[in-house]
């Protein structure tokens, strides 16, 4: 049993990727999913889980496994508390614990080949992981139940509450809700979401969320805590900020990014909003993209066209060609000619530079591409787009 927790200690990553593919098959929650810092504390939990259990086991093999503590799994645990989820998701805690399992089972098979070994260390494998799996789930229940206790005293779970009915739809009278909000649900609404990478950053999260609410030139928002790392932020404002504007406001809060839904009126609008700056969010986190501000209405095509990779990956090769992997800055003068209105001159004046070298970058990205610019226009901005983002 300790060699084969050392084996598997020594390649954590790798197993907690197959176990999290395991856990998220059988998940009943797609806001779980659907959200990418949850999803990566979801898988965070794997991995803290998954070594605890491989660290006992390797000091003090067969004994009973205490439950784990990590600070981040807890927090994770109050973050889903907070947006109305149930941590009672057992088709993913069986669906992890399975695939756990099978690694387990398949490192045991290469440790021994002694079939009265074998049949022992599977039995006593087997009652150690679901003992401490068991144990996991109880004393989280524990912890959970404690925290919706603390919640349903505070104003907090009221507005999560609300808030959560408008996103679904859920009929609600409009003056119920902005009571329980404290919040206008009438008019214009322009829906953000600002993250950090980190939770030593979030401290700064608040700041955005101000920052971003002058550039609208708002004097209020409403803001929601929707996680440790996150917040919700609706702003009674008709137009949505350039990128490079909020990029600017952000330049002295590094690891600090922003999702901008389109502006959207009265109730529909404030749940559509939402809606698009989340699709935008998990755009990114999809592409594995570092942007500190992406539009939904940037985006709206690739997030299409992402929806599956290696479909996404083929349409750029068939689009693009060798563009695909030419010099940036080429890539960046057809997206300008084009955002341009196709006018040389203009797209010269945005990029700094003069009209004949746009015009020469433009010939040679026509002798790239499979299709001539002007005949394909469409698909390949939505491709560069998509290779922009991973860059």
């Amino acid at each position: 049993m300790r060699d084969t927790a050392e084996r598997l200690l020594a390649s954590t990553s790798a197993a907690v990727d197959e176990v999290v593919a395991a856990a998220h098959r059988g998940a009943e929650y797609r806001a779980l999913l659907d959200d990418p810092q949850l999803a990566a504390a979801d898988r965070h939990m794997s991995k803290a889980y998954f070594r605890h259990w491989l660290s006992a086991t390797l000091h003090n093999p067969g004994a009973r496994v205490e439950p784990c503590v990590d600070p981040e799994v807890l927090q994770f645990a109050r973050d889903l508390v907070r947006r109305g989820l149930d941590m009672h998701d057992l088709g993913s805690w069986r669906g992890a614990q399975h695939g756990a399992w099978d690694l387990w089972v398949d490192a045991c098979f290469a440790a021994t080949a002694a079939v009265d070994e074998l049949r022992d260390l599977m039995k006593v494998s087997e009652r150690s992981m679901v003992t401490f799996i068991d144990d996991s789930i109880a004393a989280l229940d524990q912890f959970v139940e404690q925290e919706r206790e603390d919640l349903a005293r505070g104003a907090s779970a009221e507005r999560h509450t609300t808030v959560q009915l408008l996103l679904e739809g859920a009929p609600i009278a409009r003056a119920l809700a902005e009571t329980r909000l404290g919040y206008a649900l009438t008019g214009t609404h322009l829906a953000a979401i600002i993250w950090s990478d980190s939770a030593d950053q979030a401290a700064t999260l608040d700041a955005a969320a101000e920052a971003m609410m002058k550039l609208c030139g708002a004097a209020r928002r409403f803001t929601l805590n929707a996680s440790a790392t996150a917040l919700w932020v609706w702003i009674p404002a008709d137009v949505v900020p350039a990128a490079e504007t909020a990029e600017a406001a952000l330049a002295t809060r590094p690891g600090i990014h922003v999702a901008f839904g389109r502006c959207g009126r009265d109730l529909e609008g404030f749940r559509r909003s939402h809606l698009d700056a989340a699709a935008a969010q998990r755009l990114l986190a999809r592409m594995g993209s570092a942007r500190a501000i992406v539009r939904y209405e940037d985006v709206a095509l690739v997030s299409v066209l992402t929806a599956d990779m290696a479909q996404a990956d083929q349409f750029v090769t068939d689009t693009l060609g060798e563009l695909a992997t030419a010099d940036p800055v080429l890539r960046q003068t057809v997206l300008t000619y084009v955002r341009e209105r196709f006018n040389g001159s203009a797209a010269a004046e945005r990029l700094f530079t003069h009209r004949n070298t746009v015009e020469r970058r433009l010939a040679r990205a026509d002798q790239l591409l499979p299709v001539p610019l002007s005949d394909n226009a469409a698909s390949v901005v939505a491709a560069l787009m998509l290779v922009q983002l991973r860059d």
